[in-house]
């Protein structure tokens, strides 16, 4: 089979998988590169653009509110015109406003490409898991989730470190370039080794209601954002959570009518699907936040270069490689429900630890709190996707897959944006009224008032921040008993391997 014939719809067992996988994954991480490249350049981006914390937000979030706003609309686009297509596309996009981001001379126009990116991001994401689930037959599947997963924890842990090298090499404009030179390698791979599927049926795109729901994530984390700044009870955050009531309103009742609709609502009356979705989306609240905020511990308060902040984030990610052996075997001995609640318990506990962290904390402890938060994922993952997916037709597999990914990224936005402006809030605080109070917006406008003889209010402001952050590890923690809570009470006790057709 070559890379050009198109696959039937129905599963195969695809002497090539592996290797489609190998190429899968290297898209895969081209974009979780993305995401998590960009957070140990925070403190340079802050200092060189003069971003505030809300621009700063605005930066991480802008790739991930697009991103999660059209990923169903993007997976029904790979379901008809083709998953293989529709991710050189997404891959192609990412190169270009990647470059674009390289560029950029403010804080906007960086918030502007973050959004392309977001676009690209979008094309890309669906398609990895609906081509896997296309190449691999059932009882395969959760082995190859695990790679994936793995996959994704790997970049996790390459894109701080290769953010960090490059920022020390040639500022915060080279995580892009970077970023830019993974994307045009995976276009590459993805052309030339993985065969085209695509969704019979035909199903219509529904471009209102894809622009309602993008509009929807975006004014709730929008919302959440600007709250520290302007109050919760101001016009601006008022005028947020009503334009998200009304376009949820308007997307809901698009789907309820469309004789052909982008979600199949009545997947959510699945309880496995439901379930599971709901328990990974809260997940991410905790988890999609904690690198936002740890960098900046690691770099403000523990003065650590952005390459040796980015090695300090390390242990979150081999945590989840080396966990997700086991949590592709754990199933058949324990069952999809129990090994997703035993990973997010042990996410939770690593939260615990980090919310101990104070100014003279040493790394040990931090290691450790990453290390667990990242088995917990490890563990969890794999049963995650596979409980998820498993509920959907294969001939919907992007849009299935699309689900999946809405539901983690959403969680991450509001993560960012919830976890962030709790930070923020609590290190107005916990500030003394001696810091200046318009630096006193964030630890890093603080130091940059601040003189090197000053050492009592740098002390106060670092232990300002660090009582701040103890909030936001706590908030993380809520998060991930809560996803555990969710799954126990939602998922169906199992305790048996899929069946092997």
């Amino acid at each position: 089979m070559t890379a050009g014939q198109e696959v039937p719809n129905t599963v195969q067992t695809d002497p090539r998988r592996w290797v489609i996988l190998a190429a899968v994954c290297a898209a895969l991480t081209a974009i979780i590169v993305d995401n998590t490249i960009l957070n140990v350049a925070v403190p340079t981006i802050e200092h060189d653009l003069g971003a505030t914390p809300a621009e700063l937000q605005a930066i991480i979030n802008a790739y991930v509110v697009v991103f999660a706003g059209l990923l169903v609309a993007a997976g029904l686009v790979a379901d008809r015109y083709g998953r293989r297509r529709a991710v050189t596309i997404g891959l192609t996009i990412l190169t270009l406003a990647s470059v674009a981001a390289a560029f950029a001379p403010s804080a906007g126009w960086l918030i502007a490409a973050r959004t392309i990116m977001g676009v690209g991001a979008a094309l890309v994401m669906p398609g990895t898991l609906a081509i896997l689930v296309h190449t691999f037959a059932p009882y395969e599947r959760v082995k190859a989730f695990a790679v994936w997963s793995a996959a994704g924890s790997a970049a996790m842990a390459i894109g701080p470190l290769l953010g960090g090298l490059m920022v020390e090499r040639f500022g915060w404009p080279g995580v892009f370039v970077i970023s830019a030179a993974l994307s045009a390698t995976a276009v590459v791979l993805i052309a030339w080794l993985v065969p085209e599927s695509r969704d019979p049926h035909h199903r219509t795109i529904d471009v209102p209601g894809s622009i309602a729901i993008t509009v929807a994530i975006a004014s709730i984390v929008s919302s959440i954002i600007l709250a520290p700044d302007y109050g919760i009870a101001a016009p601006i955050v008022i005028a947020g959570l009503v334009l998200t009531i009304a376009a949820s309103a308007l997307f809901w009742v698009r789907q309820r009518r469309a004789t052909s609709p982008m979600v199949e609502m009545s997947l959510y009356r699945n309880r496995q699907f439901a379930g599971a979705s709901l328990a990974v989306a809260v997940l991410a609240i905790g988890t999609g936040s904690v690198l936002f905020v740890l960098t900046q511990h690691l770099q403000y308060v523990l003065n650590y270069t952005p390459l040796q902040a980015g090695l300090a984030i390390a242990p979150l990610a081999v945590g989840v490689v080396s966990a997700s052996y086991v949590g592709a075997r754990l199933p058949n001995r324990i069952g999809y429900r129990r090994s997703i609640v035993t990973g997010f318990a042990v996410t939770a506990t690593g939260f615990l630890v980090l919310a101990s962290l104070t100014p003279a904390t040493p790394y040990a402890v931090i290691a450790t709190g990453l290390l667990l938060a990242g088995i917990g994922s490890g563990l969890a993952s794999p049963s995650v996707h596979t409980t998820v997916l498993g509920a959907v037709p294969p001939d919907r597999a992007g849009m299935g897959s699309a689900l999946n990914d809405t539901h983690q990224q959403l969680g991450i936005a509001l993560g960012v944006a919830i976890v962030g402006s709790a930070v923020a809030t609590g290190y107005r605080h916990f500030a003394p009224a001696s810091l200046n109070a318009e630096a006193g917006s964030s630890l890093g406008g603080t130091l940059s008032e601040l003189s090197d003889n000053q050492d009592g209010l740098i002390h106060a402001a670092y232990l300002a921040f660090t009582q701040a952050q103890s909030i936001g590890m706590l908030t993380c923690a809520v998060f991930a008993v809560a996803g555990a809570v969710v799954a126990w009470c939602a998922l169906t006790p199992d305790h048996h391997r899929p069946d092997r057709t």
